[in-house]
């Protein structure tokens, strides 16, 4: 016993001089690196962008925002990313402000915030905010339910207006400071905006769906000169801008005769992507029957666009909900998974490179830092 009282009194002596020679800790700032075309943004639906490197498996750094931002917009020439973002006061409730956040590219520290209207809508989805082809205006989609568009001059930091936009969703950019948009009754509308950030014109197109019928999904993905649609049944459209007014391919189907009979169809969060480099189209696909088209996939069907023809199928090691394609030369698609990982593909080669785990919860929808 005595002995153990010595040796408790020995530690105790000679405790505080062992913790007197351990530094304390400081805090740092890292700096990210520049985002490759493989770098990746996983939006998690309570709120955060995960960011990793496709080709890696590296995590890069985490963009912390609230669940009410619907997505973001980079701008890696000023190293900024913009973020549209919804505040309450206490948390789920209370007094809400609503403000399109400026992020540092490089530190993800946030640097300017600017007031816009309360009526962002609080949804995941890629194109709820866009940056106009001048960059100067940034647009932001409103829904209260009623439908808008909120116009923020990202270089003088300040509002500049909002433009109603009934039965009209999304900002897809085009050219000359314009954005087209999805409508309810089957057609397109481009909304063209004057030097000063207001509107100067508004047009539609011809009606290309029935939303009854066979309605297009809301996710569409930029072309090297407009939009690709593609439609619950496998239909694809291509939109452009030409001379203030929208053009329209002729639409083409994805799916063959036997493809239909074995009940092939797109579905679930995120079921497009593109490759401009090598005109590729990227369809997440399932089998199902009608009303299926938010079930998950289980391959991953890719196009020449100009040719029309499928050229591949990737099958997927499970099922997937949101994909995305980066545009390096050596394609990886990039697949998130139902078991909450995202899944990697070589293109090329059609076979899974690697794994991601730990990337958030409830992965909604991916997008690239390319514009």
């Amino acid at each position: 016993m005595r002995i153990y009282l010595l040796l408790l009194s020995a530690l105790c002596f000679h405790a505080p001089f062992a913790l007197a020679q351990i530094s304390p800790e400081t805090i740092t700032r890292e700096t990210m690196s520049e985002p490759s075309d493989t770098w990746v943004m996983v939006k998690s639906s309570f709120g955060p962008h995960y960011i990793f490197d496709a080709a890696t498996g590296d995590m890069h750094g985490m963009l912390s925002l609230t669940k009410f931002t619907p997505s973001v917009q980079p701008h890696l020439g000023r190293n900024e990313i913009y973020a549209a973002e919804s505040y309450y006061s206490r948390v789920d409730r209370g007094e809400r402000t609503d403000v399109v956040t400026v992020y540092d590219s490089k530190t993800l520290s946030p640097t300017a915030e600017i007031k816009i209207p309360n009526k962002v809508a609080a949804l995941p989805f890629r194109q709820y905010i866009g940056l106009l082809n001048e960059d100067k205006y940034l647009g932001v989609f409103n829904l209260t339910p009623a439908q808008s568009v909120s116009i923020v001059d990202v270089e003088d930091r300040v509002f500049v207006g909002e433009i109603s936009t009934p039965g009209c969703s999304l900002i897809m950019p085009s050219e000359n400071r314009s954005f087209m948009q999805i409508c309810g009754d089957g057609t397109l509308q481009l909304i063209t905006l004057d030097a000063k950030g207001k509107e100067s014109a508004r047009t539609r197109s011809k009606s290309i769906f029935d939303i009854d019928e066979d309605p297009v999904y809301d996710k569409p993905v930029p072309t090297q000169d407009g939009w690709l649609l593609l439609s619950f049944e496998g239909e694809v459209f291509e939109a452009t801008y030409n001379e203030e007014k929208i053009a329209l391919t002729e639409p083409w189907s994805i799916l063959t005769k036997e493809d239909k009979k074995a009940r092939w169809k797109p579905g679930g969060g995120q079921i497009l992507a593109y490759h401009k480099n090598l005109d590729l189209i990227f369809t997440l696909m399932h089998q199902g029957g009608k009303d299926t088209h938010e079930d998950a996939g289980t391959e991953v069907w890719v196009f020449n666009k100009e040719t029309k023809r499928r050229i591949s199928r990737i099958k997927l090691e499970t099922h997937g909900t949101s994909i995305h394609v980066g545009q390096s030369n050596e394609a990886l698609l990039t697949v998130t998974a139902v078991d909450s990982t995202l899944r990697v593909y070589d293109v090329a080669k059609t076979k899974p490179v690697r794994t991601i785990k730990q990337v958030g919860d409830f992965v909604t929808f991916i997008q690239g830092f390319q514009r």
